[in-house]
C-alpha cells in the first residue's frame, strides 16, 4: 500500500463530486448498521485504513460498548478518532493487542493483500471484521476498477486493483486459522437500479474469529441505528 498516487483526469472530478453527494451518506449508514450487528460486544477495535474515521466514530455513537481508534497511512486533519499513522504493511500494535481489527476496503488496496490480513488476524484477539470486493462475475475488474478511481480520487489513494475471487479469500482465510462466522454478500449499497450494476455479487461482509476467541456471541445491547 503506497500513500499517494496521481490524482487522476480531470474528466473524473464530477463522477468524485456526485459519488460524494448520492453515495457517501449512505455507505456509511449501511455499512455501519451491518458491523453494529456482527461486531463482538465490550470490544475494543482498531479500524485499519479509517480514513477520515466517520466510520468508526459511528460505530462507537452507535455501539457504546466499543473503544475504538484507527490507524491509516495517510492521517487527514482533524479525524473523528484518534489515528496513528502506519506504513501500509506491519501495524504498529502487538499481538492480539485488540479484540477486533476492521478493513473496510482496505484489503485490495494493499500491495502485499495476504500479508496485511495475517497482520490484522496477529493484532486481532477475538474477531476481524472485513468489507471488500469479490471479484466474480461479468466485467467484475472493470466494474470494481472504475468505483475504486472514482471513491478514491481526490485522496490520491493507492489504486492497485487487488481482488480476490471468492476462492481466493476462501483459501487466505483458512490458511491463517481464521473462521467464517458472518458472510454477507447482499449489502444494500446501492439503491436500484445502481445495484444491477455496481452492486450484484462484488461486495461482501466479514465476521472471521479468530482461533481461541469468542467471537460469536450476540451485541450485549440492541444496537441504536
Amino acid at each position: 500500500m503506497s500513500a499517494r498516487s496521481d490524482r487522476g483526469p480531470a474528466g473524473l472530478r464530477w463522477l468524485d463530486r456526485a459519488h460524494d453527494r448520492h453515495h457517501h451518506g449512505r455507505r456509511l449508514r449501511v455499512l455501519g448498521q451491518h458491523f453494529i450487528e456482527i461486531a463482538p460486544p465490550e470490544s475494543s477495535l482498531l479500524d485499519v485504513g479509517c480514513g477520515d474515521g466517520l466510520l468508526t466514530r459511528y460505530l462507537a455513537d452507535h455501539r457504546p460498548d466499543l473503544t475504538v481508534e484507527g490507524t491509516d497511512v495517510l492521517v487527514r486533519p482533524e479525524p473523528h478518532v484518534p489515528v496513528t499513522p502506519f506504513d501500509g504493511r506491519t501495524l504498529p500494535h502487538g499481538d492480539r493487542s485488540f479484540d477486533v481489527v476492521l478493513l473496510v476496503d482496505v484489503i485490495h488496496h494493499s500491495d502485499d493483500p495476504a500479508g496485511l490480513l495475517a497482520e490484522a488476524a496477529r493484532v486481532a484477539r477475538r474477531a476481524v471484521l472485513i468489507k471488500d470486493h469479490l471479484l466474480q462475475g461479468p466485467a467484475a475488474g472493470a466494474t470494481l476498477g472504475f468505483m475504486d478511481r472514482v471513491s478514491n480520487l481526490k485522496h490520491g489513494v493507492h489504486v492497485p486493483q487487488n481482488y480476490w475471487t471468492p476462492e481466493r479469500w476462501q483459501q487466505a482465510i483458512a490458511s491463517l486459522g481464521l473462521r467464517e462466522e458472518v458472510w454477507r454478500t447482499d449489502l444494500g449499497l446501492y439503491p436500484w437500479p445502481a445495484r444491477l450494476v455496481f452492486e450484484r455479487s462484488l461486495h461482501f461482509v466479514a465476521r472471521l474469529g479468530v482461533s481461541g476467541g469468542d467471537a460469536s456471541r450476540a451485541p450485549a445491547a440492541s444496537p441504536g441505528a
